[in-house]
């Protein structure tokens, strides 16, 4: 089954869930801010995604963040940082046992859903 990982308030988590919906696709939403983000999230994510690409840097907590903390961000602090901060992970995180996709396009998720599960 597909999880959909992301914040309820988030407005790409919503239009994600509205069109899996939409297009009778089974999942389940884990808000991590209310249902958790540990570090056996991010290292699962991490061994099948660049975690750069988990770290939302466009995010308003990351432009928060001061600028000697932003300076090279190894993959162990950024986990410290998301762990700490859950909006610093870029939304939402879709994740099934064949797929995998950080952020969400319509097209780009029809095109990999397809592609992993063909």
């Amino acid at each position: 089954m597909l999880t959909v990982y992301g914040i309820k308030s988030c407005d790409t988590c919503r239009k994600a869930r509205k069109f899996l919906a939409e297009n009778d696709i089974e999942f389940r939403f884990h808000d991590v801010r209310d249902d958790g983000l540990d570090i056996q999230m991010l290292e699962r994510w991490a061994a099948r995604i660049e975690w750069e690409k988990l770290l939302n840097r466009q995010s308003l907590t990351w432009r928060k963040i001061p600028e000697a903390d932003k300076e090279d961000v190894t993959k162990d602090r950024a986990f410290a940082l998301m762990l700490d901060q859950p909006t610093l992970v870029k939304r939402p995180v879709l994740e099934s046992e064949r797929f995998m996709a950080v952020g969400f396009s319509e097209k780009r998720f029809g095109d990999y859903w397809a592609k992993a599960h063909s």
